[in-house]
């Protein structure tokens, strides 16, 4: 028998399947240990290995009817672990994602409106990184930051859908900090509230 199995491990699963409580925190103590470092890989939050590692043994009592139809429950065990773990790294993924379009539609019209009242020239660089923008983009952009209006009522008013002003808005945001970073050295030039846009990328 493989050392890193249970002794007794079939029985042990039958006891589970039948409602065995006490079989199954035996279960748990004794593969919990081995999940924790095999979960290390995917992640360093010891947190968050707990609680995948709680996730997985609760799906495990839930479906612990089915435990007895298992051929090499340690096998069996890692794949689930394993698959949470990349369950939980595209979470991580989609988060990280939604945090970085977020703070890429932070491009404000109240910020815009304090470059286009700056005298000290920045307003000038932001207008050229605007002009830039391909047509649908530049009118889309303009219509949610410098007007204020709702993704649904430009969409209307240029027959596409909410998504694709969405969409527009990430594109037109992109092109705009990509142009600011290749003109950064004017903008160190540039006033305190510009400089402030520029470092909130």
């Amino acid at each position: 028998m493989n050392q890193t199995e249970l002794y007794n491990e079939k029985d042990i699963l039958f006891q589970i399947a039948g409602g065995d409580q006490s079989a199954f925190r035996r279960l748990v103590y004794h593969y919990s240990r081995q999940l924790g470092p095999f979960l290390t890989k995917f992640t360093k939050s010891k947190e968050e290995v707990e609680e995948i590692i709680q996730d997985i043994f609760l799906q495990i009592w839930m479906t612990r009817e089915t435990l007895p139809s298992i051929g090499k429950f340690r096998n069996f065990l890692f794949v689930i672990a394993r698959n949470h773990a990349l369950n939980v790294l595209r979470k991580h993924l989609r988060e990280d994602k939604h945090r970085k379009q977020w703070k890429m539609e932070c491009i404000t019209s109240a910020q815009v409106q304090t470059i286009e009242e700056d005298p000290s020239g920045n307003a000038t660089i932001i207008q050229d990184a605007i002009t830039q923008l391909p047509p649908q983009q530049q009118k889309v952009w303009l219509a949610s930051r410098q007007d204020g209006k709702k993704y649904r009522e430009i969409a209307q008013e240029n027959n596409i859908s909410p998504e694709t002003v969405k969409k527009y808005i990430q594109y037109a945001n992109t092109s705009i900090l990509d142009y600011l970073q290749r003109h950064k050295e004017l903008l160190l030039a540039g006033s305190a509230s510009f400089l402030a846009l520029y470092n909130f990328f």
